[in-house]
């Protein structure tokens, strides 16, 4: 049964998974993973689960740590935690703390995210687990709950470490959590620039190059050393999209820069999102064998939107498919059909369909009435076929 997409339009909330390596962008980047937020499809992957050095973008994973403890009431944003000689010796990058200091919760968050701070990094595992390493350990612990299963950690900050391993996946699960989960904390990665205790003129600002593009960008981080080479987890809004861009292994700011702009605006204009289906409203009717009714109307159970190259946009067609006469006694809700949409050159989507209502098994008159109807329906059908 062909289903005209434009006649069952509306707003969009199932989210359906897919990829699209016929349009797949050929980056620079030695590893890659491009997602839509709002239909949960991968856009582009490359070497996207092979654990690498993240750098700097591990970071993440800590900022996680502390929003969960926010977020269960272990610290507050006014939490005041110590820093030990081991904190305030850590090189690289820095939000210049000192031994002398209690920097609040608030204002580590800002010294991890804009700062990109390993001494916040340190103070961090050291006040939510006693020392770095059982952070660590718990970080690992976590991050396999959480379905980062490339993911090993072996300090805090992304401190170059051959334990110390992520994948652009795990990073890419890790950005979509902060930014679903922490919506409030998150807007912390937005910010352009952070000075503690007027310390840092010169590095106060924000390493994330995305953010003064004008393209909607509001995180999340970068990272570097030699072994890894430049990286970058980023986000950015537009319209109702939401995509993350997550990138490693290029070879200098300056291209690191390039190529995570071009992925974010090919994730936005390559790709098109449309809605196929409305939750409760029908999409068609199937036959009903012995029932009360001759009919049932097939619905689905959620709105459904995929996102599709846009070049094959209007392309797109849709068919209903199950096995009838359906048989009663059928319950409103129940799963009884699929909507096939066809996209070209993907696979075949497919999005359950449920009866619209409740249909019992009738009475004789009624059972016989049906039989009648299917039949006439079903040589009217083969007439049609031939």
């Amino acid at each position: 049964m062909k289903v005209d997409l434009l006649h069952i339009a509306g707003a969009s909330l199932l989210a359906l998974c897919l990829a699209f390596p016929a349009w797949a962008f050929e980056t620079r980047a030695d590893a890659a993973w491009v997602f839509d937020v709002g239909t949960h499809a991968v856009l582009m992957e490359k070497n996207s689960d092979q654990p690498i050095p993240p750098a700097s973008m591990s970071k993440l994973m800590t900022v996680n740590m502390l929003f969960e403890a926010l977020q269960d009431g272990r610290v507050t944003m006014d939490t005041t935690f110590g820093v030990s000689a081991r904190a305030h010796a850590m090189g690289g990058s820095t939000m210049f703390l000192t031994e002398q200091d209690r920097p609040t919760v608030r204002e580590l968050i800002q010294g991890m995210i804009v700062n990109s701070g390993n001494d916040a990094c340190v103070v961090v595992a050291e006040g939510l687990a006693g020392t770095e390493d059982a952070f660590a350990a718990q970080m690992t612990e976590r991050a396999k709950a959480l379905g980062m299963t490339g993911s090993n950690f072996a300090n805090a900050s992304g401190w170059p470490d051959p334990n110390h391993r992520m994948s652009m996946h795990d990073l890419g699960i890790l950005a979509l959590r902060l930014i679903e989960e922490f919506p409030e904390e998150y807007k912390v990665f937005s910010e352009t620039e952070y000075n503690y205790a007027d310390r840092a003129p010169d590095n106060r600002f924000n390493r994330n190059p995305l953010l003064k593009l004008g393209i909607g960008a509001d995180g999340l981080k970068t990272g570097h050393t030699e072994e890894a080479g430049y990286g970058l987890v980023g986000s950015a809004v537009q319209g109702d999209r939401r995509v993350i861009v997550v990138i490693s292994g290029l070879a200098s700011e300056k291209e690191r820069s390039e190529e995570a702009e071009s992925l974010v605006n090919w994730a936005f204009r390559q790709f098109a999102q449309k809605t196929v289906a409305k939750a409760g409203v029908r999409v068609a009717e199937a036959n009903v064998w012995m029932g009360s009714a001759a009919t049932v109307g097939l619905v689905p159970a959620k709105d459904v939107r995929i996102l599709v190259p846009a070049l094959v946009q209007e392309t797109m067609t849709a068919e209903v498919v199950y096995s009838g006469p359906l048989n009663a006694p059928i319950v409103a809700g129940q799963e009884v059909a699929k909507l096939l949409v066809h996209v070209p050159d993907l696979p075949d989507i497919e999005v359950p369909l449920v009866a619209e209502a409740d249909v019992g098994k009738g009475g004789f008159l009624k059972r016989l009435t049906s039989a009648a109807q299917t039949l006439i329906s079903q040589i009217q059908d083969r007439a049609a076929a031939s």
